[in-house]
């Protein structure tokens, strides 16, 4: 049975973006980008800022759109690194979506702070079975680590 892909992302500054499209060109899945209603500013220091106060303050923010994943078996979902854990924009996709029976294979971008508790909040937040994740510093993706990620899951063909 072929199973069903959705590679779905938050990406500020296009390095989880680059991951994902990255992501799609080895399983050949449909791309999904989480878009929030409220742009996030630009500069570094402020999104941090927002970043912080939307983490303490637990906010979720709206989403321009979303998707429904019920029609997928497999979501690779990716986020920038936050505060040590998702971006507010993943949250939001994760509380307004069903996961229940999904898999899904995590993936991020950071900083230099590593994945923190990244992985560990979306087995949280979604109740799906989450497997290990691939963590990337900043733009540093390469296809064949991606690849190599992929390929030890065991869990879908490639498509390269």
């Amino acid at each position: 049975m072929n199973k069903k892909i959705l590679i779905a992302y938050y990406s500020k500054t296009g390095n989880t973006k680059a991951v994902a499209q990255k992501i799609q060109n080895i399983v050949n899945g449909s791309l999904f980008e989480i878009s929030p209603v409220f742009d996030y500013p630009d500069d570094y220091n402020s999104i941090v800022n927002v970043a912080k106060k939307e983490k303490e303050e637990n906010i979720f923010p709206k989403l321009q759109n979303n998707t429904d994943v019920q029609n997928y078996d497999i979501i690779f979902l990716g986020t920038p690194v936050w505060w040590y854990t998702v971006a507010s924009p993943v949250k939001t996709f994760l509380a307004e979506n069903n996961f229940q029976g999904k898999v899904i294979l995590p993936f991020c971008t950071h900083g230099g702070g590593g994945a923190s508790s990244v992985y560990t909040d979306i087995k949280k937040l979604s109740g799906a079975k989450v497997l290990d994740g691939y963590t990337v510093y900043e733009n540093s993706a390469k296809t064949d680590d991606i690849k190599k990620w992929i390929t030890n899951l065991n869990i879908i063909k490639l498509y390269y």
